[in-house]
């Protein structure tokens, strides 16, 4: 694989949103050449292929990047192109919606496919945070949200079971956990604390933007560049959590009496087993270790 360094390299998930990657992408590349934006095409075959794709890109000379597809898409990329881009020249990253989930891009618009396009075109760009998970089994990079508890119990009964239902399939696996409702012992120590800090709780989520699921507004304090892990921990009960559930949608639920809003820049977790987790929409099994900013470690095309 060889690079110009004004290209860029688009990496398409054609089987992203259940095929309408594939269906979508001619006229979404065709606009982009028709503006003038120089890139080649890449094309994933199978799930990890897309991270292989930004290694051997970022290696070969590629700084500029397009994620084609959906959050999954944009989660492998960057975790093609970290570590090395941690003590390399930042790369860039644009996005092509095309995908089921597109969580990370609503922290900066709604309109999808046509806003992405236009600051690719016109080559609008900002510093965005990255978060690097350390796990039992080694390290995983992250943009948008990585969640214990309530959220990755709902991302992993959808993956399972109810994944070509869409997103009729993540609102059915919605009232699923909460008619089965389940609080979780997680311990957490902030920013080097000594002593952990124990809560059981139903939802626990370090945030770097502020959606996920689309729609659900779960960390509405969350900025991308801030250098800080957004942190929201639920403690409260069954009838508690379903009554006011629908408050995630505006982000309301943060004035919850039982709910917890922190920051940090380093989170240490003390899990004495691997759970399950949702990382940019991507469901893993891990015993997590601990999370630390990697400050304005990607220039982002939003």
């Amino acid at each position: 694989m060889t690079s110009h360094p004004e290209k860029a390299l688009a990496i398409v998930n054609p089987a992203a949103g259940f095929g309408r990657c594939g269906r979508l992408l001619g006229p979404a590349l065709d606009r982009l050449r028709a503006a003038g934006v120089a890139f080649e095409v890449a094309e994933t075959h199978r799930a990890g292929h897309a991270t292989e794709l930004a290694r051997e890109g970022y290696r070969a000379g590629y700084r500029r990047f397009i994620a084609v597809g959906g959050d999954g898409t944009s989660f492998e990329i960057v975790n093609g192109l970290f570590p090395e881009a941690a003590v390399g020249e930042r790369p860039t990253l644009g996005f092509l919606p095309l995908g089921t989930g597109n969580s990370f891009l609503r922290d900066f618009t709604d309109e999808g496919i046509g806003y992405a396009a236009r600051a690719i075109i016109e080559g609008r760009s900002r510093p965005c945070d990255v978060v690097r998970l350390t796990h039992g089994g080694g390290e995983l990079y992250y943009i948008n949200i990585l969640s214990l508890g309530f959220v990755a119990d709902v991302c992993t009964l959808a993956n399972r079971w109810f994944k070509r239902l869409g997103e009729a399939g993540y609102m059915l696996a919605v009232v699923l956990c909460l008619a089965r409702f389940r609080q979780y012992d997680f311990a957490l120590r902030v920013n080097g604390a000594a002593e952990p800090d124990r809560h059981r709780t139903a939802l626990l989520i370090f945030n770097n933007s502020k959606y996920t699921g689309g729609k659900m507004k779960l960390a509405p304090g969350a900025q991308t560049d801030d250098g800080l892990i957004d942190i929201v921990r639920w403690s409260a009960g069954r009838f508690d959590f379903i009554a006011n559930f629908s408050k995630v949608y505006d982000g309301s639920h943060v004035s919850h009496p039982k709910l917890w809003q922190g920051q940090a820049r380093r989170v240490d977790l003390d899990l004495d087993r691997p759970v399950d987790i949702m990382v940019d929409g991507e469901v893993l099994t891990v015993r997590c270790e601990s999370l630390e900013v990697l400050p304005a470690a990607l220039y982002v095309m939003v």
